[in-house]
């Protein structure tokens, strides 16, 4: 068997680029956020990943981790004031509300990243 013989080596390589802190990588976390809605898991898992990679791109991709953890934290606050106040009712508004606020800050992050633009304030707490 030869040495250089290296099985999918194309693949592979793809894969790890998906893994360099860079905008690949943003933009898969992006898109785990948006498949969380239905597959709840995926969030959790980018959400490990934007703070395993938080500080090691630099540049505007480091504002758009910055974007995206604070985006799953502050979701999770109102989702959990939402779930408890769906006793007196007004929880699903603020449940309804929370779901359209993620939806708009990961569809503005990803556009903002995909054409290469750092997010502004990605400590805002608004969009």
């Amino acid at each position: 068997m030869s040495d250089n013989f290296q099985p999918q080596d194309n693949n592979v390589k793809a894969a790890a680029g998906m893994m360099d802190p860079g905008t690949q990588n943003a933009q898969l976390i992006y898109v785990l956020y948006l498949v969380g809605f239905l597959v709840g898991i995926t969030t959790i898992v980018g959400l490990v990943l934007a703070y395993i990679n938080r500080g090691k791109a630099g540049g505007i991709v480091d504002s758009h981790y910055t974007w995206l953890i604070r985006t799953f934290w502050i979701g999770f606050l109102y989702s959990v004031i939402g779930a408890i106040l769906t006793f007196v009712l007004i929880g699903i508004l603020v449940l309804l509300a929370t779901f359209i606020w993620m939806i708009i800050r990961l569809v503005t992050g990803l556009q903002k990243l995909n054409r290469g633009e750092p997010i502004a304030n990605p400590l805002s707490w608004m969009f």
